[in-house]
């Protein structure tokens, strides 16, 4: 038996179908830029960078490495909240807002006051940490992180610049970001305390250098406090 089947249903019928993005799957150059920024983000000063240098100049290496351990386990802080969308609530309530930053600069300034009152007795030979212990370091550093609010609102201007439709959800996007910034600073902040620690063997036994450097880091953070409480949220 012959069929006769006509050409036109010979062809076959081409469906589009709609492109899927892997969730958090992002192009090389999405990657390039975020990882610029955020090398640039880690370099440039700010209270965090000044609370470990600092450390590290008056107490020496474990010391500085406390300090950025807190600085960073702060910083992890406001990465949950911006995933979980509490920093949004911190950005968009004045009075959140105002409660915190008065917070964090009167710890600040309290910060600052400490070493201003100092006789240049806090470095102690060969850079060796104080017996105080590394912990109430950490703390500081935590404290000085999470109670920074303008931390909060960069990272809800910042993160959203790197969030792709279809990637996956919002939350999960911020967190990965986030997480990744603190991944940059351990590339770069470890080698700037590690030379802030040659500064400190110098330094060591130098009571006038000391007493000068106690007051020069206690005016930084008096003069940073003054910053934040003066500053607005955007």
């Amino acid at each position: 038996m012959k069929y006769n089947i006509r050409p036109e249903y010979c062809k076959a019928i081409y469906v589009p179908r709609k492109t899927k993005v892997g969730v958090l799957e992002y192009s090389l150059s999405h990657w390039v830029a975020f990882f610029t920024a955020a090398v640039l983000l880690n370099i440039s000063p700010g209270p965090d960078m000044a609370f470990i240098l600092g450390q590290t100049a008056k107490r020496g290496v474990r010391s500085g490495f406390s300090a950025m351990f807190g600085i960073w386990t702060g910083a992890f802080i406001h990465v949950i909240f911006a995933a979980l969308g509490l920093s949004a609530v911190l950005a968009s309530s004045a009075l959140a807002f105002s409660t915190i930053k008065w917070i964090g600069a009167a710890y600040l300034i309290w910060l600052g006051i400490q070493p201003l009152r100092s006789k240049g007795t806090s470095i102690s030979v060969n850079g060796q940490i104080s017996p105080k212990g590394l912990m109430p370091i950490f703390r500081q550093g935590v404290l000085v992180s999470v109670l920074n609010p303008k931390v909060a609102v960069f990272f809800l201007a910042f993160l959203p610049q790197f969030v792709e439709a279809g990637a996956g959800p919002v939350g999960a996007q911020f967190f990965l970001h986030g997480s990744l910034i603190i991944f940059v600073a351990a590339f770069v902040e470890p080698p700037l305390i590690l030379v802030g620690g040659k500064l400190t063997g110098y330094l060591s036994n130098n009571t006038i250098v000391s007493r000068w450097m106690d007051r020069g880091l206690g005016a930084l953070f008096v003069g940073l406090g003054i910053k934040l409480a003066s500053s607005d949220r955007f």
